[in-house]
């Protein structure tokens, strides 16, 4: 048996995954022509305070990763409880993703008003990370609404934290 690269039920796997609770950001950039792309990510962490540094993991295929090697900018919007339809707005292809809703911009980059918190970023290294790519960027502007709820992602479904305070 070769237990260097174990065999498991692929859904088994992602519902095992999806036990974990986490937050749901939407990464946004510009093309190198000026258009703006981006993406749904619930694989975001941060990394260090000094630099500091965090980290997302997009699919190799994700749509706006070109975009991101090729400007070296991105950033990252953490997502209130009243951005739920923009999530699934950005989960989606060929629409539209940054309609029905309202984006400010920090040098350039799309950055959602309204957002639980934002990071602009540059890229500072890239990863292998099997089907997906572990993007790390340096954080060069942010902004945080303390008041604000996160919106979570578990089992598949958004989710709200229901606390007392």
């Amino acid at each position: 048996m070769d237990v260097s690269h174990p065999q498991f039920d692929a859904r088994i796997l992602r519902d095992a995954f999806g036990g974990f609770a986490t937050g749901v950001t939407i990464v946004t950039c510009r093309t190198p022509e000026g258009g703006r792309t981006g993406l749904t990510a619930n694989s975001f962490t941060s990394v260090s305070l000094d630099p500091p540094l965090l980290l997302f993991c997009p699919a190799n295929n994700a749509s706006a990763l070109p975009a991101l090697r090729a400007t070296g900018r991105f950033a990252i919007n953490v997502l209130d409880t009243d951005s739920q339809a923009v999530a699934d707005r950005f989960a989606q292809k060929g629409i539209d993703r940054f309609a029905d809703a309202d984006w400010d911009e920090w040098d350039g980059l799309p950055v959602l008003q309204g957002a639980k918190a934002a990071f602009a970023c540059v890229l500072h290294a890239e990863h292998d990370g099997g089907d997906h790519r572990i993007i790390v960027g340096r954080v060069t502007r942010l902004d945080h609404a303390p008041s604000r709820e996160s919106l979570l992602y578990l089992h598949g479904r958004y989710r709200r934290v229901h606390g007392g305070g």
